[in-house]
């Protein structure tokens, strides 16, 4: 039975720093790029995107390449933010590539 308590004890304290990484992720901002700077975008921890800067040199090209531009500089802020995510929780946590969003299911 003590051995029960104790995983139930450990399970208590990985949920409790489970929830402080949560919250430091959140304040995490990474920013992507693409088009070699011509397009930058800043995501938050929580995937919101918090700002998009298109140079003025992108005025002559056509929507299509600028909407390119805008949705590869995402996926580049959103790979370095789960990279940078999967960092925070394995330094917490021990465990590698837990997600972001996980939760002990009691």
């Amino acid at each position: 039975m003590n051995d029960f308590s104790n995983m139930l004890s450990n399970a208590k304290k990985m949920q409790e720093r489970m929830k402080e990484v949560q919250e430091s992720i959140k304040k995490i901002e990474v920013e992507g790029t693409s088009g070699g700077n011509l397009v930058k975008v800043i995501l938050g921890g929580d995937y919101e995107m918090r700002s998009i800067y298109i140079d003025p040199k992108t005025k002559d090209e056509k929507d299509e390449i600028i909407n390119d531009l805008i949705v590869a500089a995402y996926n580049d802020a959103k790979g370095k933010l789960k990279k940078k995510t999967s960092e925070e929780i394995l330094k917490a946590t021990g465990i590698p590539n837990l997600p972001f969003d996980f939760k002990i299911p009691f």
